[in-house]
C-alpha cells in the first residue's frame, strides 16, 4: 500500500457553477464573458459542442449567439469564489492532505488501499459534489502531480471513464501515456514543447524515455523533476499552505474612459478598499503603495501609461489610512488629453500582521490601533453576510458611470441575503 495524488477539477466551473443555482440552464449552451461584457471567458460542454470559440469578443458573436440559442451571462465573481470555497471544504476530508491550486482545483494525497483502484473512491466522491453543490467534477488519480493532470485530462476526455480516471491502478499505463501530446503535459511550455518536436518527442512517453542528460541541458533540474515525475515518482510536495503573498494588486478597466480627476478618485478609492479587504484576509499589512494608469491602445490617441507610489510611516492594512496615502496620487496620473481605459492599485512591502516596526515619529497608541482593528473587522463582517458594497466607503462613490459593466450578471445566491431564492408552496 502506497501514496496516491489525485487531482479534482471542476467542469467548465463558471458555467457550471451558474446552473447550479439556476437549473434551467442545466443542458443548454450558455457562455460566460469576461470584465465588461468583453470576451468569452467559460463555455458548458453544450457550448463547445457547438464550435464557439473561446475568447471570442461578444460584440462579433452576439448574433451567432442568439440564433443558436446560447444563454449568456456576465462574470459572478462573488458566486465563483464562494463556490470555490465550498468545493474545497467538500473535499477535505475526503483526502489526507490537501493543496488548493486554483479557483476549480485541487491536489490531495491519500493511501492507496491493498486491492490498488481508486475508481470505486472517486466515483463516490463526485456524486457527493454533485449532491451537495450540484457541481461536476472530474477527477485524475496517479503516483505523482504530473501523472495526476495526466490522469484528470483522461477522465474528461471518454465519457465511458465517467469522470474518473486511475492511471496507477493500470497494468501498463504506456498506451495511455503515448496518447497525450506533448503540449498537453503539465510544465511543458510552448518553447519546450517545440524543443521536443523537433526531437522527435511527440507525447508524454517519448518524454518519459527521452535521455535524462539531453533534457538536462535543455530544462535543467525542473525537466529532470517533471521527467521523473511521469516516471511515477513524487518530486513536486503537496503545497497545504500557500506561501505569505509579496504584493496584492487590484485592476480593473473601466466600462467608459474615465477623464475626470473625482473619477479616478473614485476608482482608485474603491480599488483601495477591496485591496484593504484583502490586506486583512491575509492577515498583511502594507507598507508601499502603488497606483498605475493606462489608456486604450486602439482610441486613436497617443498611449499613455504612468505610475506613482507612496509610502507609508507605517505598514497599515486599515482603509483609511491606504486610502489617505493613495488619493493624493490621482493628480499626479490624470491627464486629460488622455482619457484613462484602466487603473489598479498594487500593495507592496507586505509584512505579517503579528510584525508590526513603530515609528517615532508616527505614534500609534495601543488602544487606538485595537479600535481601528475592529472597526475594519465589523466592516468586513457585515460584507461577508450582506454582500458585497453593504457597507463601503464614500470615496468610492454610488454608483459610478465608469463602474465595470455586467447586463448579464445572475444573482448572488450564496452570499447575499436579498438575492436568495424563495420557493412558494401550496
Amino acid at each position: 500500500m502506497g501514496w496516491a495524488t489525485v487531482l479534482i477539477d471542476g467542469n467548465n466551473f463558471y458555467a457550471s457553477c451558474e446552473a447550479a443555482l439556476d437549473p434551467s440552464l442545466i443542458g443548454r449552451p450558455l457562455v460566460v464573458l469576461s470584465n465588461n461584457d468583453g470576451c468569452i471567458v467559460a463555455r458548458s460542454a453544450e457550448a463547445r459542442a457547438l464550435g464557439i470559440p473561446m475568447g471570442k469578443p461578444y460584440f462579433q458573436v452576439r448574433r451567432e449567439l442568439e440564433c443558436l440559442g446560447v444563454v449568456v451571462r456576465s462574470s459572478n465573481y462573488a458566486l465563483y469564489a464562494d463556490m470555490s470555497q465550498r468545493l474545497m471544504l467538500t473535499l477535505e476530508p475526503w483526502v489526507e492532505e490537501l493543496e488548493v491550486y486554483s479557483i476549480d482545483e485541487a491536489f490531495g494525497r491519500l493511501h492507496r488501499p491493498a486491492a490498488g483502484d481508486l475508481s470505486a473512491w472517486g466515483r463516490a466522491l463526485r456524486q457527493q459534489v454533485r449532491r451537495h453543490l450540484g457541481l461536476p467534477v472530474a477527477v485524475g488519480i496517479a503516483p505523482s502531480k504530473v501523472l495526476a493532470k495526466l490522469a484528470n485530462k483522461l477522465a474528461k476526455g471518454d465519457p465511458a471513464h465517467g469522470g474518473v480516471f486511475d492511471l496507477g491502478a493500470l497494468a501498463d499505463p504506456d498506451p495511455w501515456l503515448e496518447a497525450v501530446a506533448i503540449e498537453d503535459v503539465w510544465g511543458i511550455g510552448r518553447k519546450l514543447s517545440r524543443w521536443c518536436r523537433l526531437r522527435g518527442v511527440a507525447n508524454a512517453l517519448q518524454l518519459r524515455e527521452l535521455a535524462s542528460g539531453e533534457l538536462r541541458a535543455r530544462a535543467g533540474v525542473v525537466g529532470l523533476r517533471l521527467q521523473q515525475e511521469l516516471r511515477g515518482h513524487s518530486c513536486l510536495p503537496l503545497v497545504a499552505a500557500p506561501p505569505a503573498k509579496q504584493e496584492t494588486c487590484v485592476s480593473r478597466s473601466f466600462s467608459e474612459p474615465i477623464r475626470e480627476l473625482g473619477q479616478l478618485r473614485e476608482a482608485i478609492a474603491t480599488y483601495i478598499s477591496r485591496a484593504a479587504e484583502k490586506l486583512r484576509r491575509q492577515r498583511q499589512r502594507a507598507g508601499t503603495i502603488t497606483v498605475f494608469v493606462r489608456s486604450s491602445p486602439f482610441n486613436g490617441t497617443r498611449f499613455y501609461a504612468n505610475a506613482a507610489t507612496a509610502t507609508l510611516p507605517l505598514a497599515s492594512n486599515d482603509t483609511a489610512v491606504l486610502l489617505a496615502a493613495a488619493l493624493p496620487l490621482a493628480e499626479r496620473l490624470l491627464r486629460p488629453h488622455n482619457p484613462l481605459q484602466k487603473a489598479g492599485v498594487l500593495l507592496q512591502n507586505l509584512q505579517p500582521l503579528e510584525q508590526l516596526q513603530p515609528h517615532l515619529l508616527a505614534p500609534l497608541p495601543p488602544e487606538q490601533q485595537r479600535r481601528r482593528e475592529v472597526l475594519m473587522a465589523t466592516l468586513d463582517g457585515l460584507n461577508r453576510r450582506f454582500g458585497r458594497g453593504t457597507v463601503q466607503w464614500a470615496a468610492c462613490g454610488l454608483q459610478p458611470a465608469w463602474a465595470m459593466k455586467r447586463q448579464r450578471l445572475s444573482r448572488a445566491a450564496t452570499t447575499r441575503l436579498s438575492d436568495i431564492p424563495v420557493v412558494h408552496s401550496d
